[in-house]
């Protein structure tokens, strides 16, 4: 399969850059085909600048042709990986703003023809859709709250992709009190999962 992994946290030495190493490495041995994006070490730059918005719906074309490499390799892929923190209820902004200028009009949906229709999907090739992510938040928390971030994730962006997309949603919650036995057994949760692709 071919596998993008879009990784997001700033520091190199985090427990979730050794999630994204655990699960890089699994794909490897397991011979699936991997591109990388990985945000704070690309130096992307999440902000959608005026002129962008300008044109986001009338000349989609001028804010693909600045990301192109993203947009490609969304395109090449069969499989989507998302790796990161919860912060505040939701992705770092720094993968917000990826979403918000990547998956644009003409790439990762249509917009919708008349009021009250929905979007039509446009990563149809994507078949595969894994988050790995950790919240400071233990479970019964975000169950209180909705779980703002896994829904947007989870329930909103299913319509972008293949109607049988499988869809995974791995996370370590209550990260803040996580002892080492509780980062080690989630570690292998996700070597498991993705050996399973």
């Amino acid at each position: 399969m071919r596998i993008l992994i879009v990784f997001c946290h700033p520091h190199e030495g985090s427990n979730a850059a050794g999630l994204f190493e655990c699960a890089k490495s699994a794909l490897e041995t397991h011979g699936h085909e991997i591109r990388v994006i990985d945000l704070y070490r690309d130096g992307f730059d999440p902000v959608i600048r005026r002129e962008e918005w300008l044109d986001y719906f009338s000349e989609p074309a001028k804010n693909i042709e600045p990301l192109k490499s993203h947009v490609e390799a969304l395109r090449w892929a069969n499989g989507l990986i998302l790796i990161y923190p919860t912060w505040m209820y939701g992705p770092p902004a720094m993968l917000k703003g990826w979403m918000e200028r990547v998956l644009l009009p003409g790439v990762a949906f249509e917009v919708a023809l008349e009021k009250n229709a929905r979007i039509v999907g446009g990563l149809q090739n994507i078949k595969y859709f894994l988050t790995i992510t950790t919240s400071g938040s233990p479970r019964w928390w975000l169950r209180i709250v909705r779980d703002p971030g896994r829904n947007m994730i989870m329930r909103a962006m299913r319509i972008l992709f293949h109607p049988s997309c499988r869809m995974r949603w791995l996370q370590l919650y209550d990260m803040d009190h996580a002892s080492e036995e509780d980062r080690a057994g989630f570690m292998r949760q996700v070597e498991r999962e993705v050996s399973k692709i």
